[in-house]
């Protein structure tokens, strides 16, 4: 668990090519605190990654990789855009037939090479933007898009290929940064390349997104709303104009982390954590299902 969820951020961090300064700052005192699995963690003593598990990731109890989105022995996972994913090491080791794919051959062969040895059934790698993808009809039983759409030039044609490829009865999950703290970001916190190809090209409001799945012609399962913890850390990443050369964290980022872990120990933080995560989150999240035909 404790691997997966260091690879969780950083999956983040590759986004933005800043996955050598995450992994410095996991290689921190803070980040060598053992992680637990939920129900065994110390009171008084969390990690950062906690947060990342109340969000509802990575709940192995309920084989469950995102609340409301199980995986099985049974399953055909297909994960696009999965850059250097941690998410499906989670499935493969369900047993799952697990096919990733994205445009960058080198995250393709990273994936690849970090899924050898796993339970999974089988692996299809494949190289590829998407438009279209080189799969038959009605191939996945789950299929995984995470913070993608923000970066395809049509998001139309995007969700088109997911549905195409999707079995009837197929369960999705898709998210895309919140467009509250996007926005924030927008008016010169982050630099102009934040917002250019290859990174985000558009801004998704909330009912945007909700209403670009549902002319897909998938039906909205559950919507959730995490990471007010990375919102900000982003911001003030921004701010103090971390230097990458440099092996420690900026001390404004080294006390946030340690404020938010601080909080999570408190009766009512999860409650306070919540609250915020819905105000601003860093993602947004749907759960949706093909309809069966």
């Amino acid at each position: 668990m404790k691997q997966l969820l260091l690879h969780f951020c950083l999956w983040i961090m590759s986004k933005f090519k800043l996955k050598d300064e995450m992994s410095r700052i996991l290689n921190s005192e803070q980040a060598g605190r053992e992680l637990s699995r939920r129900e065994e963690v110390a009171p008084k003593r969390v990690n950062i990654f906690q947060d990342t598990l109340l969000s509802g990731w990575f709940n192995s109890d309920a084989n469950e990789l995102f609340k409301g989105f199980s995986v099985s022995s049974e399953d055909v996972v297909l994960d696009v855009g999965c850059g250097d994913s941690p998410f499906l090491s989670f499935c493969a080791e369900r047993g799952a037939d697990i096919i990733f794919a994205d445009i960058d051959a080198g995250n393709v062969e990273a994936t690849f090479n970090k899924l050898k040895g796993t339970k999974a059934r089988s692996l299809k790698p494949i190289v590829s933007d998407a438009n279209p993808l080189p799969l038959e009809d009605a191939t996945a039983s789950k299929i995984i898009a995470m913070e993608v759409i923000e970066h395809v030039d049509d998001p139309v044609v995007f969700l088109s290929e997911l549905v195409r490829v999707g079995r009837p009865g197929a369960t999705y999950l898709l998210t895309v940064p919140d467009s509250v703290a996007e926005n924030l970001q927008a008016n010169g916190l982050a630099p102009d390349s934040y917002f250019k190809k290859p990174n985000h090209v558009r801004v998704i409001g909330r009912d945007e997104f909700q209403d670009m799945v549902e002319s897909s012609g998938l039906v909205v399962e559950s919507r959730e709303f995490y990471g007010f913890y990375w919102s900000m850390w982003w911001m003030f990443f921004w701010v103090c104009k971390q230097d990458l050369s440099v092996a420690a964290a900026h001390p404004l980022l080294a006390s946030w982390t340690s404020t938010w872990e601080e909080l999570l120990t408190l009766d009512g933080g999860e409650e306070v954590k919540n609250l915020l995560d819905n105000f601003m989150p860093k993602s947004q999240a749907i759960i949706a299902r093909k309809p069966l035909e």
